[in-house]
């Protein structure tokens, strides 16, 4: 049973390739085998039935080539015009695919899929429109021959000698959801093609001698009929998976391909692909920086390849090493590679002599269990070496000024030595071999590796010529002088190139601790920022200081993005380049300048990627004018996401802050509401039952009763207005706009204005009043500290037992006056002695009633005066509040005016 149990990671794949199907338009493509067949004839025919049933069909870019047949079946469809672009004086017509994207029709008809746009056009290629349709919700039919698949190119190529090159990468099958082969028997395609059904009357006979020979249209065929086949049985594994269908499930395998400059590359990244597409197998593509130097035609040779591997769907993978080999291997066995792909060595016998095998034989050796495929390529691409650029001619790693120097410091030395021994005799031949072995160890390490080698053979030479016996001649006298100047050439051969090698994997080293730096640089000053400016304008600067570039980041916001960048960017986007950059945000993929889509912008655009979508994108100007290497761009886009990794951080975070001031503020009015709701319902019902009783003329009343009922009445309307005092002291203490009407005031009259509004009060509980005379006058707002005194005389009553004492106090305490209202009730717990000055707290288990406003407005009343306000227990039990007010001085002396 566990042998036919499915694989999680393999059941999770299909699964989501299916649900990013249900997301994007369908795609139905019209496969032949070459052109002539009839597939453009079969899909407009597909079209016009459709049109039967009702389904809106336009025609987005549709070539007849002036066929009656085919310019039939247009009639009745609707043709989207065409976009004209001027190139070369010429004007040429192309898709206008955001004219199809503003008709938003059901099904789009698109032709010759593989076809290359003008420059200026949004993409280099008309797939990549197409993909843009799909995206966007249409289902696309389009045609396509077989050989213009990038897996294909190679086997057409070898078998028809015609290079194809308008191709589109293989990830295409997999957007497909349908395949239909339009197929056709070679003798009938020659007989169309004699016809003039295919091509004009002058080019049919060059065409049949040539691309249309039997033995070319059928294996043409064959693999055409290949490719269906294997895309019949993809969709069927995939429904197999999807249904939980039990079947000869496959052992996981994971390819890997080794790249470099070389041409040759494209047709090993193309045959990794086929062969990973028919084992069903993830593959990645792996380029070893060496300290091997790059022309710029290598460099960009390089930067192709890159872009056919991630187009044809591999994963970039970069590593440094001064060793290719234990490079390879090493991220072999971390990825779980089990096969390798590499291409067959071109070098001669020596060559592979003096480098101790070829690449693929040390590869060979080391790889342990896993298989090792040698791919073989044609004369013509077999440039496989790094010295060697895309155009044959060799590029030695040091420049040509680097040998002269190293020829000119080895002949300086001879000459020095030369001068040595001819003054001081006692100076010997041996002597002069070891500065000359040391002058090649200088080479070596300011120069490089072939300088040394150099140096090494030219030291040699002339230590032999000038400086062992017979003198002047090549021709050596003693066997022991001999040998040592062998044994001199090996030591200075391989001390030179081990010297070389330390000194490239010395900068190798520092490279890589630069990159290292760089990211690390980036991460701990985005994280020690506080606000998501200063993480934007971290990211600008670390980002221009690494790449010598101007950098811009637009940001999104609920999903749109802003019309302009960031003011911490440095790159000024004109109208241009904000349309780039929207393009790039709306469909997360990176475009401008040295890309494939828009690749006339100024600047090179990157969406901000995160796992919750795109916000924003990075915009990256260069200041140099060719692209950047493979490794600077996989340090980019290493940066990229981290820098969208940190914005989306920072968004979260003020999505928490705001969730949490919203949740907050939630339970603030649900509090607000439900205290507010009972403190205001019980004095009103007090004063509506009291004042209905008094005005009911059924109702006789004795002068008692009445006056009780009237005092019920204005006991509950001062309740009432304490409430509302209170609310309206929180708001204004809370929006800051409390102002403070100070004058000078004695405070035995406040507390005696305070004690007296407290009546009811004082009719249940006893209240002992403590006043000192002495007490200077205090600036104070006189209602607002009545209201301080009233609040906690109102807290003292509710918490104090019928019948018990509450004590109130004033004396004078240094710079401060002292307040004090102590109550007798069961007193507060020490945990809760701070929090009862919170807004709307009350103490656990306390009888209902009040806001919990009263004393978090006295708080603050106080606070506002520069004084204090705390509690504390007594030893005596209860509860006391202390309320500090400082004294500021003295107030001015009254002047007695005089008539």
């Amino acid at each position: 049973m566990d042998e036919l149990r499915p694989d999680p990671d393999r059941l999770l794949a299909a699964v989501q390739k299916d649900e990013a199907r249900r997301h994007r338009g369908k795609l139905k493509i019209f496969l032949g085998m070459s052109a002539g067949v009839g597939k453009t004839y079969s899909m407009l025919q597909a079209a016009q039935q459709l049109r039967a049933e009702g389904v809106d069909v336009v025609v987005g870019y549709v070539e007849t080539h002036r066929r009656a047949e085919t310019d039939a079946l247009l009639n009745g469809l609707e043709v989207i015009p065409r976009q004209e672009v001027e190139y070369r004086g010429a004007t040429l017509a192309e898709m206008s695919t955001d004219a199809i994207l503003a008709r938003q029709p059901q099904v789009v008809l698109v032709d010759e899929l593989a076809h290359t746009n003008a420059p200026g056009m949004r993409h280099l290629k008309r797939y990549q429109d197409v993909t843009e349709l799909l995206e966007s919700g249409m289902t696309v039919y389009t045609t396509i021959n077989v050989q213009h698949f990038e897996s294909r190119a190679d086997s057409v190529r070898q078998i028809t000698g015609i290079t194809v090159h308008e191709t589109v990468p293989d990830s295409v099958l997999d957007l497909a959801d349908e395949i239909e082969l339009i197929d056709l028997s070679p003798e009938d395609l020659r007989k169309r093609l004699a016809e003039g059904k295919v091509y004009t009357s002058e080019r049919v006979e060059t065409a049949s001698q040539n691309f249309f020979r039997v033995g070319n249209l059928t294996a043409l065929r064959e693999m055409a009929l290949r490719l269906t086949a294997e895309r019949v049985d993809h969709q069927l594994q995939d429904y197999m998976e999807i249904k939980h269908i039990a079947g000869p499930w496959k052992s996981g395998e994971r390819l890997m391909v080794a790249i470099g400059p070389s041409p040759f590359s494209a047709r090993l990244i193309r045959w990794t692909r086929r062969m990973a597409y028919n084992l069903e197998a993830p593959w990645i593509a792996v380029y070893v920086e060496t300290s091997a130097l790059l022309s710029d035609e290598q460099k960009e040779q390089l930067a192709k390849n890159v872009a056919l591997a991630r187009e044809l769907g591999g994963e970039i993978v970069t590593a440094s090493g001064g060793d290719v080999v234990p490079s390879l291997l090493r991220l072999a066995h971390q990825r779980n590679i089990t096969q390798i792909v590499m291409g067959k060595p071109q070098h001669t016998r020596l060559q592979m002599l003096l480098r101790g095998g070829s690449l693929v034989d040390q590869v060979i050796r080391a790889s342990g269990d896993i298989d090792v495929y040698v791919v073989s390529g044609d004369a013509s691409e077999a440039l496989t070496r790094p010295e060697r650029n895309a155009g044959g001619k060799a590029v030695f790693v040091s420049r040509w000024q680097q040998y002269l120097w190293a020829t000119l410091m080895i002949v300086f030395v001879t000459v020095m030595d030369f001068f040595l021994v001819s003054n001081f005799p006692w100076i010997g031949y041996q002597i002069v071999g070891l500065t000359e072995l040391l002058a090649v160890l200088l080479v070596a390490v300011y120069f490089g590796r072939g300088p040394a080698l150099l140096a090494a053979a030219l030291s040699a030479l002339l230590w032999d010529v000038f400086f062992i016996e017979p003198r002047m001649t090549f021709s050596v006298s003693q066997p022991e002088d001999f040998v040592l100047l062998v044994m001199y050439f090996l030591i200075a051969l391989f001390a030179g190139n081990l010297t070389a090698r330390i000194r490239d994997q010395e900068r190798q080293a520092q490279r890589n601790a630069e990159r290292t730096m760089a990211l690390y640089t980036l991460a701990r000053e985005t994280s020690t920022d506080v606000s998501m400016d200063d993480v934007l304008a971290t990211a600008v600067q670390q980002i221009g200081q690494v790449f010598e570039a101007e950098v811009s980041i637009t940001l999104s916001r609920n999903g749109v993005l802003y019309g302009q960048a960031h003011p911490c960017s440095t790159l000024v986007l004109d109208t241009k380049e904000l349309s780039v950059a929207q393009w790039v945000f709306d469909n997360g993929k990176t475009a401008g300048r040295f890309t494939e889509t828009l690749p006339l912008a100024g600047a090179q655009h990157l969406p901000l990627l995160t796992p919750g979508g795109t916000v924003g994108v990075l915009s990256v100007g260069l200041h140099q004018q060719q692209r950047l290497s493979v490794d600077q761009e996989v340090l980019l886009e290493t940066f990229v996401n981290q820098v969208a990794l940190v914005i989306q951080r920072e968004m979260l975070d003020s999505a928490a802050e705001e969730a949490l001031v919203l949740r907050e503020s939630e339970r603030l009015y649900t509090t607000l509401l439900n205290t507010i709701s009972h403190e205001l319902r019980t004095p009103i019902a007090t004063i509506m039952g009291a004042s209905s009783s008094l005005l009911n003329p059924q109702n006789s009343f004795n002068p008692a009763d009445r006056n009780a009922l009237t005092y019920d009445i204005e006991l509950a309307a001062n309740r009432l207005n304490r409430l509302v005092e209170n609310l309206l002291d929180m708001s204004r203490l809370d929006s800051g706009r409390l102002t403070l009407k100070r004058e000078w005031c004695d405070v035995n009259e406040i507390i005696a204005v305070a004690v007296r509004r407290m009546n009811g009060c004082n009719a249940s509980h006893p209240m002992q009043v403590t006043l000192n005379e002495g007490l200077p006058l205090l600036q104070l707002d006189f209602v607002l500290i009545e209201q301080v005194l009233v609040n906690l005389l109102d807290n003292a009553c509710a918490y104090t037992p019928e019948g018990a004492l509450i004590r109130l106090s004033a004396e004078q305490a240094n710079e401060w006056v002292r307040l004090t209202v102590t109550d007798s009730g069961a007193g507060i717990p020490i945990d809760s002695l701070e929090r009862v000055f919170d807004k709307f707290y009350r103490v656990p288990g306390t009888a209902s009633g009040g806001t919990g406003l009263g004393l978090s407005v006295s708080r603050g009343l106080v606070e506002a005066h520069g004084g204090t306000l705390h509690a504390e227990r007594p030893d005596s039990g209860g509860t006391r509040f202390i309320l500090l007010l400082p004294i500021k001085g003295a107030p001015p002396p009254v002047t007695e005016v005089r008539e």
